[in-house]
């Protein structure tokens, strides 16, 4: 019965040790993941590597293309369009991917009956739009998250201000506090300031990085406050309500515009989705043409007049202020 009786409670201090290392385990794991989750930014993940702040610095400026001879294009517009994209995927990849998918473009054309000069044509015409449209997308996406996040920015460097911090430290709070873009942007500003760069240089690299149209307003007044003193806190206070009211004059002209997008939307899908539904339906529809080379001109000549007529579409219901 004594025997019995101790190999009960052996059984039960062992059941309750494999909770508690079960329960440790979870909080372990759950510990860990949630250490990852402070580094919110590409910037402070970098600084978890272990890597002098010298070398992050250098890594973050050469996944953007700021190192001279990081670009295989000497045009300033192309090499200016790939730093405000904010892609750090290596340059040689990325036009290797975006001519990949040129050549399969061209190939599934020519298979369903495109001439192969034609094919050639489009292959030479999609290798160097696919990367410029790409980069354009990925710029006009990191843009509207990047004015989203200036207001905030400038409060946070407001309220460090407030608590008598410098510029650069109150800067580099930013770079702490808010996730990419911005918390990358000015953790580089905090960077170049600590080597040897002055504040109003690595202001306008960041402009030049980023290329939102609210910067020059804080670069201005930080080159102001810099060079004949004033109340910074004050003017930041202004400009960050400024540029909230901008954003919402923005929201409220692209609401008011949305019926003209909206239109050159559906009068693009109309023609595909009737095209799309004709080859569903009716397979042999179109077999007797396939192989005439006048329908291909035909269709491209419809789909450039489609295109003209909606960039005149956009055009009109894209206001810029």
């Amino acid at each position: 019965m004594f025997d019995g009786f101790s190999a009960i409670y052996v059984i039960y201090a062992a059941a309750a040790l494999a909770g508690i290392l079960i329960a440790e385990a979870c909080y372990l794991l759950y510990a860990g993941r949630s250490d990852k989750r402070t580094a919110i930014n590409r910037r402070m993940k970098l600084q978890g590597n272990k890597i002098s702040q010298e070398q992050v610095l250098i890594q973050l400026r050469k996944e953007r293309g700021l190192d001279a001879g990081t670009s295989l294009f000497s045009p300033d517009r192309f090499r200016a369009l790939r730093t405000q994209s904010g892609m750090i995927m290596p340059q040689p990849k990325f036009l290797m991917i975006t001519s990949g998918a040129a050549f399969g473009a061209a190939l599934v054309a020519i298979w369903y009956g495109l001439p192969l000069l034609m094919g050639l044509v489009l292959f030479v015409v999609l290798v160097p739009v696919l990367p410029i449209m790409t980069m354009r997308f990925m710029r006009k996406r990191r843009l509207k998250r990047f004015g989203v996040q200036l207001p905030e920015a400038l409060e946070l460097i407001t309220r460090g201000l407030k608590a008598g911090h410098p510029v650069p430290v109150a800067i580099a709070m930013v770079s702490r506090e808010m996730p990419d873009p911005i918390g990358t942007e000015f953790g580089v500003i905090a960077d170049e300031v600590t080597y040897g760069s002055d504040l109003v240089s690595a202001l306008n690299s960041l402009f030049d990085r980023v290329g939102h149209e609210d910067l020059p307003l804080f670069v201005t007044a930080v080159s102001i406050q810099t060079s004949s003193g004033g109340n910074l806190r004050e003017i930041l206070d202004g400009l960050s309500a400024t540029i909230r009211e901008r954003g919402k004059l923005r929201r409220k002209v692209r609401a008011i515009s949305t019926e003209g997008r909206m239109s050159a939307y559906i009068l693009t899908a109309i023609p595909a989705l009737l095209f799309a539904a004709i080859m569903a339906l009716m397979p042999e529809f179109y077999r007797d043409v396939w192989g005439v080379p006048k329908t291909w001109y035909l269709i491209g000549g419809s789909v450039t007049w489609l295109m003209l007529g909606n960039l005149m579409m956009f055009k009109m219901s894209n206001f810029r202020f």
